[in-house]
């Protein structure tokens, strides 16, 4: 069983309810509608109530399978503005909240901060820099990141790591020259992301082109940095490094690389990658030369899931990240504390 089946088979175990805010758009109604229909997800459009519908019906979808939530519709919009105020330490007075909403992705988002929706899926008619900005106007960051971040997920033909064929890294997308803060909070989302995804126990590397002293110069230093970063903020998790690549996920390279105790070296599930020069030229190598699935970017960092996927995406990516992003809320929910 692949990963993304394995992923399908969890999430129809218990459906989150998505929310799409971008739902009149032909390829997005068709994901949220299969994947509604085959039970991975509750599927919920946002948008012009009467449009919605009247797509539903041009493009021979069952509107049983969708809940439509109507933006026009005053009664249940008040109530949400009212539940919204009321959370603590929001910011936004009723005006303000009540003008964002007339855009669809910011009334999804408040159906989801006030527990209305599980996920908020968007990407394809907004950019990836609108969906950030709504997200962390309406959704927040996680208490102790200041940092939003990616992780994707690589199924990699022939490789056998500690987790097999699977391999998690970030930032490949978001985060184009990360802070030694930031690269610390992206180590720290990552680690959670994979525990309520894919229910690992995290094993973080700190990538870089150096493995414990074995080069020198400020690229490195940042690396080193960040992971001291981490660690005072989350003793409780498995970052380690930093290290270079084969030293992070090859144990015979760790073995003569790294002379000391590392519950990561040689064996980590999560990379993550010093830049987006890094990150962004790594994947693509993967997914050339070793023919790898790779699924994401996943955001991370936010109180609660919010899925920006590629504007170009095809149904069938669009599908996949949608499943992946309703397992993710779910795990969340259920989680222990790492």
């Amino acid at each position: 069983m692949s990963i993304l089946e394995q992923i399908y088979a969890k999430a129809k175990l218990n459906p989150q309810r998505v929310a799409f805010p971008e739902a009149a758009n032909e390829k997005m109604m068709q994901a949220a509608y299969e994947t509604g229909k085959e039970g991975l997800i509750r599927p919920v459009l946002v948008g012009d109530g009467a449009e919605l519908r009247a797509l539903c019906k041009e493009r021979g979808y069952e509107e049983e399978v969708f809940k439509i939530i109507d933006i026009k519709e005053e009664t249940y919009r008040e109530k949400l503005i009212a539940a919204y105020v009321a959370l603590p330490g929001t910011l936004l007075k009723e005006r303000a909240v009540g003008r964002r909403m007339e855009n669809p992705l910011y009334y999804a988002m408040v159906m989801q901060a006030v527990d209305e929706a599980d996920v908020t899926f968007a990407g394809i008619d907004n950019t990836t820099g609108e969906v950030l900005i709504a997200g962390q106007t309406i959704i927040g960051l996680k208490p102790g990141i200041s940092t939003i971040s990616s992780i994707g997920l690589c199924d990699i033909p022939g490789f056998e790591g500690s987790e097999g064929s699977l391999l998690a890294v970030g930032d490949s997308a978001v985060c184009t020259n990360p802070t030694k803060e930031q690269l610390a909070d992206i180590a720290i989302s990552a680690c959670e992301t994979v525990k309520s995804l894919l229910g690992w126990e995290p094993r973080c590397a700190m990538i870089s082109y150096s493995t414990l002293g074995s080069g020198q110069g400020e690229l490195i230093d940042k690396v080193v940095e960040a992971l001291h970063i981490a660690r005072e903020k989350r003793p409780d998790l498995k970052i380690d490094g930093e290290f270079q690549l084969d030293a992070a996920i090859k144990p015979e390279v760790a073995a003569k690389k790294v002379p000391r105790e590392s519950e990561v070296a040689g064996k980590a599930n999560v990379l993550i990658w010093p830049d987006l020069n890094v990150g962004n030229t790594a994947v693509k190598l993967i997914q050339t030369f070793g023919n790898a699935d790779a699924y994401g970017p996943m955001l991370q960092g936010f109180n609660k899931v919010v899925c920006d996927c590629s504007r170009g995406a095809p149904v069938s990516e669009i599908k996949g990240n949608v499943v992946i992003s309703a397992v993710r809320a779910a795990g969340m929910k259920s989680k222990t504390p790492l």
